[in-house]
C-alpha cells in the first residue's frame, strides 16, 4: 500500500499508537487550565544533528498543522453567525474558480472532535487556528454572538483534552461584511477589532495560552483595501497603504487587549515572509533588495518592536499618505512574545530608477519576480527549501525573539490509489528539505521553537476554491471523507522521532 516503508508510517501500528481521546468534559476548567500552562514549555537547547546526518530537533519542539475558520469551518450562517467578506466575496457569480464557496468547507464546525482525534493519531503538538470574528460578533460592532463564543470554547477544550497546545489566530481574513467599507483604512475598525480581541482573551485566555493576532496582514492589507484580493473594487496604493497602518494599529490594539484580559498571554504575529534575493552582485540590486526586505519582512514587526516604519521608500516614509497621525508611534507599539513566519516563497530583486515623477509602488525603487530555479508546485511557486533558512535566521539575529514557522506547505495534485491511499512523494521530499533547512537553522543559533505544516488537511483555498491541494490529509469533496495522507503518516513519524 505504501511507496515507501522507511518514510512512512505502518497504518496498523499507526492506530493502534494512537492515544484514547479524553473527555474535555471529564478533565473539568481547572484542569484544562493547568493543562494549558503544561502545553506552552519553551524548547530545550538545540541539537545539530546524529552522526548519520539525520537532523535532530530540540526536545519540546511544537510540531504543528495550520488551518482558519473560513477554508475549514463551514456552517456559514449558522447558530448567529453574520456575513464575511469572504461569504460575499465567494457568493459573488464568477469571481472564485468553479464557483466554489466555503459555506460547507470541510465542515470542521461539526467534525471538530474527529479532526482533533486524527491529529492526535498523526502526533500533532499544537493547533495554529482561527477565530472567525463574525462568527463571534456577527456584524463586527454590537452584541457578541454567545453560540460563536460556546462553539470557540468547545474546540478549545477539545484540543486540551488531546493534549495538543492551541495557538489562536485573532484574524485570517474574514472580515465582517458590515464593516467592508472602509474595512481596515478606518480607526473605527481598529477599535472594533481591539473589543474584539479583548471579548476573545476573557472568554478563552484561560485556556489558550498562545495567540497569534493577523495573518498575513501584508496580503489581506495590500489588496482591495483588505477585501478579498481580486474583489471588484477601485485599488489605490495610498488607499492600501491607509489600510496597512490600520493593520498595524489593529495589532497595537489587540495585543494590549489580550494582556489585559491574561497576563500570561504570549502573543505574536503570523507574518508572511520571503528572503530577498537581489538579481545581480550590484550594490545597486543590493540596496534594492534591502528595500524590499524593510517592506515584505519587517512593514509589519518593525512598528509593533518600536513604533516606527522601516526605511523601505525611496526618498522617505509616506507618512501622511498612510493617515500617520500624532501619537501614532506609541499606538504602533506591541512588543510581541514571538514571531511567525510564513514561508512560501523567495523573491528575486532588481533595482529601479525613482525619479520626481515616480508614485504609489514605484517609490520603493524595485521590481521583484519569483524564483524558477527550482521546481514548481501545482499552484505555480518555486520550491526553494534554503529560504526557510534564510529567512529564520536573519529574523532571530535582528530581533532576538523566539520564531514558529506558522505556514509551511505546497499544493500537488494528490489523488486515491487503488488501495484506498494517497502517496505524495513530492510532498514528502518538500517537506523533508524544509524541515532539515529549519534544524540547520537552529543548528546555527536561531531561536525556532516550532513548525506547523500548512495545511492539516485539503480546505478551500480562497480564489483557487477547492482546486488546490495542500493537506497532510485528503478531503474528498462529495463525501467529507478524510484519508491521511503518505505525508500525514511520514510527519507523524517525524514528529514521533523528533527529527527529519
Amino acid at each position: 500500500m505504501f511507496r515507501n516503508a522507511r518514510a512512512v508510517m505502518d497504518r496498523r501500528k499507526f492506530l493502534a499508537a494512537a492515544a484514547p481521546a479524553v473527555s474535555a468534559a471529564a478533565l473539568g476548567p481547572s484542569a484544562l487550565a493547568a493543562l494549558a500552562k503544561q502545553l506552552v514549555a519553551p524548547a530545550a537547547a538545540a541539537s545539530v544533528g546524529d552522526r548519520t546526518g539525520v537532523h535532530r530537533f530540540p526536545k519540546d519542539f511544537f510540531w504543528g498543522v495550520s488551518t482558519s475558520a473560513y477554508q475549514v469551518e463551514g456552517a456559514w450562517n449558522e447558530d448567529g453567525k453574520g456575513e464575511s467578506v469572504w461569504d460575499h466575496f465567494a457568493h459573488t457569480p464568477s469571481m472564485i474558480k468553479g464557483g466554489d464557496t466555503g459555506d460547507v468547507a470541510c465542515d470542521v464546525y461539526h467534525r471538530y472532535a474527529a479532526e482533533l482525534q486524527l491529529m492526535k493519531q498523526m502526533n500533532v503538538r499544537s493547533y495554529r487556528f482561527s477565530v472567525s470574528w463574525s462568527r463571534v460578533r456577527p456584524t463586527g460592532r454590537g452584541a457578541f454572538n454567545q453560540k460563536g463564543l460556546d462553539y470557540y470554547s468547545r474546540l478549545t477544550d477539545a484540543i486540551l483534552a488531546q493534549g495538543i497546545r492551541p495557538v489562536c489566530t485573532l484574524f485570517h481574513w474574514d472580515l465582517p461584511q458590515a464593516l467592508a467599507d472602509p474595512a481596515w483604512r478606518s480607526r473605527e475598525t481598529v477599535k472594533l477589532f481591539g473589543e474584539y480581541a479583548a471579548k476573545a482573551g476573557d472568554v478563552l485566555g484561560d485556556r489558550i495560552k498562545t495567540w497569534a493576532i493577523l495573518n498575513e496582514p501584508a496580503v489581506f492589507a495590500r489588496g482591495a483595501y483588505g477585501l478579498p484580493l481580486d474583489s471588484p473594487e477601485k485599488t489605490s496604493f495610498a488607499a492600501a497603504l491607509k489600510s496597512q497602518h490600520g493593520a498595524n494599529l489593529a495589532t497595537g490594539e489587540a495585543f494590549r487587549a489580550l494582556k489585559a484580559a491574561h497576563g500570561d498571554a504570549s502573543v505574536g504575529n503570523a507574518l508572511s515572509m520571503s528572503p530577498a534575493d537581489p538579481a545581480t552582485a550590484s550594490a545597486e540590486d543590493h540596496a534594492a533588495a534591502e528595500r524590499y526586505h524593510a517592506w515584505q519582512n519587517q512593514w509589519f514587526l518593525e512598528p509593533s518592536l518600536s513604533g516606527r516604519y522601516p526605511e523601505a521608500f525611496v526618498g522617505g516614509q509616506p507618512l501622511d499618505e498612510m493617515g500617520f497621525e500624532l501619537g501614532d508611534e506609541e499606538r504602533l507599539k506591541a512588543p510581541l512574545d514571538w514571531i511567525g513566519i510564513n514561508y512560501y516563497n523567495r523573491e528575486i530583486v532588481k533595482a529601479r530608477t525613482v525619479t520626481a515623477e515616480s508614485r504609489g509602488e514605484a517609490r520603493l525603487g524595485l521590481s521583484v519576480a519569483r524564483g524558477y530555479q527550482g521546481s514548481l508546485t501545482v499552484k505555480g511557486w518555486e520550491v526553494w527549501p534554503k529560504g526557510i533558512y534564510d529567512i529564520v535566521v536573519r529574523i532571530s539575529k535582528d530581533y532576538g525573539l523566539p520564531i514558529e514557522i506558522t505556514e509551511n506547505g505546497c499544493s500537488y495534485n494528490d489523488a486515491v490509489d487503488e488501495q484506498g491511499g494517497v502517496p505524495d512523494p513530492q510532498r514528502i521530499g518538500f517537506y523533508r528539505d524544509h524541515l532539515n533547512e529549519c534544524a540547520r537553522a537552529i543548528a546555527d543559533g536561531a531561536k525556532l521553537r516550532g513548525f506547523h505544516a500548512w495545511s492539516f488537511m485539503d480546505n478551500f483555498e480562497w480564489m483557487d476554491g477547492y482546486s488546490q491541494r495542500f493537506g497532510l490529509v485528503y478531503v474528498d469533496r462529495c463525501t467529507q471523507r478524510r484519508i491521511v495522507k503518505d505525508s500525514g503518516h511520514w510527519y507523524a513519524k517525524v514528529i514521533a522521532e523528533n527529527r527529519a
